[in-house]
């Protein structure tokens, strides 16, 4: 009975793996072994950091917020508190996109946070 040669894809698998490594240092986007290895590494860091992504935006997002709210003379936590109380509904993305772009627009929200947390103290 003949053999069955699998030559044809193995070869197809290992030249996609050194075109997915194109651009690395060193062996790791010539040498088969290398490259393996480093796209295992770089898969499980663009895993974990699309995770990652997430938790940065939010923190530069709430960062830009309590920098804008301390302009108008309130802390983060009584801004957001006070937006809750008043009933607006914007998320942190938005609110950053706004103090950056809009102080005026973004000390109006200040008013009105400031206004909710005196009517709810």
């Amino acid at each position: 009975m003949s053999r069955a040669g699998r030559s044809v894809q193995s070869r197809r698998r290992r030249k996609a793996t050194i075109a997915r490594a194109k651009g690395y240092r060193g062996n790791a986007n010539s040498k088969y072994r290398a490259a393996k290895q480093a796209l295992l590494k770089a898969d499980g860091y663009a895993y974990r950091d699309r995770r990652n992504r997430k938790r940065d935006f939010r923190r530069l997002w709430i960062t830009r917020i309590n920098a804008a709210a301390r302009q108008n003379g309130m802390t983060y936590s009584t801004f957001m508190n006070g937006l809750g109380a008043a009933g607006v509904e914007l998320d942190r993305k938005v609110l950053a996109d706004i103090a950056v772009r809009d102080p005026e627009a973004f000390r109006r929200f200040a008013d009105v946070a400031r206004e909710a947390t005196a009517t709810g103290a």
